[in-house]
């Protein structure tokens, strides 16, 4: 019986373009990356060329990058209650949604927005219409929408496997919605994953309401606030309150092996070591068996 797909790595900029994102992958032995279409900061969009979407391909091929996802803009929220900012969030997310059509970026991980005060229900519904007009409005395109589970700091939903649930359901629970499971933003919310046994009840949970089956990629971080503080920090592998435990608790389990997994953990270099603070956290993962 063959190993699994080896399936890990590292958000990476694509500064200078797209096609550069899988060399610097490649730097940090990446077979999994995470990517920006456009400045995450920014309302503008912009049009993938076929150039640039060849280009992108041969670069992954070229530098053994197998998976790669990519981040919606931290500026969308289609929980928002003002049509005006709900409007342009639909727009841009469909934006989102056709620039990986053109890069051939199977899934698109997305912050699932926050209610601002109107309260978590009308803030579920408003959520589920706009993936259900955005499922009608891309009907063909390759592309799967995987809700980001979050800390629920301050008003964002996603902070609990029903909220998942409902937006699955919503959204008409059709096969390209699924779910990216962030280590710290669980922990956060209130599931301690510090431990074997609560890494265990965690996905006996999560399969119990929501289902492993719509799992499709993992961020790996450690964090830097309590479990249950609803604080979103994102810390170094091993240096947080999940700690090496969990990450070996979560890597032992083979049915997450050939699920694209990426560190979303701070740049630059580790003082101590000075080697880069990506190459740092891949060798602690890969040393506990993760793939």
């Amino acid at each position: 019986m063959s190993p699994p797909r080896v399936s890990l790595g590292a958000h990476m900029s694509v500064a200078g373009g797209t096609p550069l994102a899988p060399e610097r992958g490649a730097a940090f032995r990446c077979t999994a990356i995470q990517v920006f279409t456009k400045n995450g900061n920014q309302w503008g969009e912009r049009e993938v060329s076929r150039e640039e979407g060849e280009a992108f391909r041969a670069s992954m091929a070229r530098h053994g990058v197998e998976a790669v996802l990519s981040h919606d803009s931290y500026l969308i929220n289609l929980a928002a209650p003002g049509v005006d900012l709900r409007k342009k969030s639909l727009r841009s997310f469909l934006a989102e949604v056709r620039r990986c059509a053109a890069l051939g970026i199977p899934s698109l991980v997305f912050h699932p927005g926050a209610h601002v005060g109107e309260g978590e229900a009308a803030g579920i519904r408003r959520v589920a219409a706009g993936l259900r007009e955005t499922l009608r409005r891309t009907e063909g395109l390759p592309v799967a929408l995987a809700i980001e589970t979050t800390a629920g700091q301050g008003s964002s939903l996603g902070h609990t496997f029903e909220h998942l649930r409902d937006l699955i359901d919503g959204a008409g629970a059709g096969p390209r919605l699924g779910i990216c499971f962030d280590t710290c933003h669980v922990h956060a919310s209130g599931r301690d994953l510090s431990t074997e046994e609560g890494v265990a009840r965690c996905f006996e949970d999560f399969d119990r309401i929501v289902g492993l089956g719509r799992l499709r990629a993992f961020h790996l971080n450690d964090c830097k606030k309590p479990a249950g503080s609803r604080v979103d920090r994102h810390e170094h592998i091993g240096r947080g309150t999940i700690g090496l435990a969990g990450f070996r608790a979560l890597a032992r389990d083979r049915r997450f092996a050939p699920l694209p997994k990426v560190l979303e953990t701070p740049k630059g270099p580790d003082p101590v070591s000075k080697r880069e603070w990506d190459a740092v956290n891949l060798e602690r993962l890969r040393r506990l068996g993760m793939r």
